[in-house]
């Protein structure tokens, strides 16, 4: 059997670092991006229920944090196809003992490394080179009234970001912070 992605576990409980084992020959490579019988076979249940794209022109560039509260709660499985990032996830899972923390890697074209996060994840990211483009699948649909965020620089997490940061959306520069009464997301 081939096998096409080794996984690492990481400190926050659920997500998962995994490095692609892209073929090569003179024509150039070919690599599986996903494969729910790998995953499973790590102990991930992932179903794929919608794919998204974007594209960062700027370096310094921040979109997020962003999650879904349950019942649409989502796992992602995000890989930079071009460019590189700095992709962070902070757990907001209530009883996780990891609650609160956060977690980064280097995402880039040519590093063969993707993540994956479990529900109750917040995701962002910042691009380190202009025109970044990632591809995210999702295991739930975008549901706009179960949609949650918070702020990239919360002071709680306090994130260090890489880069001066170079542009924000107007939507993502009025997430909050977490405040004192947050007590996490319940899955």
């Amino acid at each position: 059997m081939t096998v096409s992605f080794q996984f690492e576990t990481t400190p926050l409980p659920g997500m998962v670092v995994m490095k692609g084992n892209p073929r090569r020959d003179a024509r150039g490579e070919f690599e599986r991006l996903f494969c729910v019988s790998e995953l499973r076979d790590f102990g991930i249940e992932f179903q794929v229920n919608q794919i998204n794209r974007s594209l960062s022109r700027s370096a310094g560039t921040v979109r997020g944090l962003h999650f879904q509260y349950p019942p649409h709660a989502e796992g992602k499985l995000i890989t930079c196809l071009s460019g590189r990032v700095f992709d962070v996830a902070a757990d907001l899972r209530r009883n996780s003992p990891t609650f609160g923390q956060w977690f980064a890697v280097e995402l880039g074209q040519g590093s063969h490394v993707s993540v994956f996060l479990p529900p109750g994840i917040a995701h962002g990211f910042q691009t380190l080179t202009p025109d970044c483009e990632l591809i995210y699948l999702h295991s739930q649909a975008y549901h706009p009234q179960s949609e949650g965020g918070i702020h990239h620089r919360d002071p709680r997490l306090a994130i260090q970001w890489p880069l001066a940061i170079s542009q924000v959306s107007d939507r993502d520069a009025a997430l909050p912070n977490i405040d004192s009464s947050f007590e996490g997301i319940d899955l």
